[in-house]
């Protein structure tokens, strides 16, 4: 198979479009993520203001710059209204693999449709479309929120990666790890498709 090439792209579903994120993004981003308590989780520190919000999209925007990352923002289509963000990072083009993390949602999307369809949108365009022959997703061991999203869309975990990251508050991460190979997609397809009748 050829080298797998992940660029820019608009993935449209019924509820959700993913679009590439910009800085102008920045604003809405900023109304339902600033001062969300899933911050604590992840690897970026507290985004309590506007100002912070801009400086975390600056950052994934200089990831993607460097080709490691290609972050999208969530479009929920009856609103109208962005939901939140989430990307492809780690790309490994040379191995066919890549992540799907970096994910949140204000918190009147969150556990409802919105994750689920972004999940099938980002997942479908891996496999069918890049060629993906796996898939990682990791979390924060302590959020077992997280973890149950994940296992339930049929990941298989494959372990604990201890002492994995230093958070910004000093803390140690133990990280999560989850995976989806192109030969279980079809059937991770369809418990998604399943989820989201």
């Amino acid at each position: 198979m050829a080298y797998m090439e992940v660029k820019p792209v608009v993935l449209t579903g019924n509820h959700v479009r993913l679009e590439p994120m910009t800085e102008a993004h920045v604003p809405a981003l900023a109304e339902i993520g600033v001062g969300q308590p899933f911050w604590d989780f992840m690897l970026y520190g507290n985004i309590n203001t506007a100002d912070d919000m801009h400086n975390w999209v600056q950052d994934i925007l200089a990831r993607a710059e460097k080709g490691t990352d290609l972050p999208f923002v969530a479009i929920h289509l009856e609103s109208g209204r962005v939901a939140g963000a989430t990307r492809y990072l780690n790309i490994v083009p040379q191995d066919r693999g890549l992540e799907i993390g970096g994910t949140w949602y204000g918190s009147e999307f969150q556990r409802t449709v919105v994750n689920t369809e972004c999940k099938y949108l980002l997942l479908s365009h891996a496999f069918e479309i890049l060629g993906c022959i796996r898939v990682q997703l990791k979390t924060d061991q302590r959020n077992e929120r997280s973890q149950r999203a994940i296992e339930r869309i049929g990941a298989v975990k494959e372990g604990v990666l201890r002492n994995h990251m230093i958070l910004p508050d000093g803390r140690y991460r133990h990280s999560v790890f989850y995976s989806i190979l192109d030969t279980e997609w079809p059937e991770v397809k369809k418990r998604l498709g399943e989820m989201m009748r």
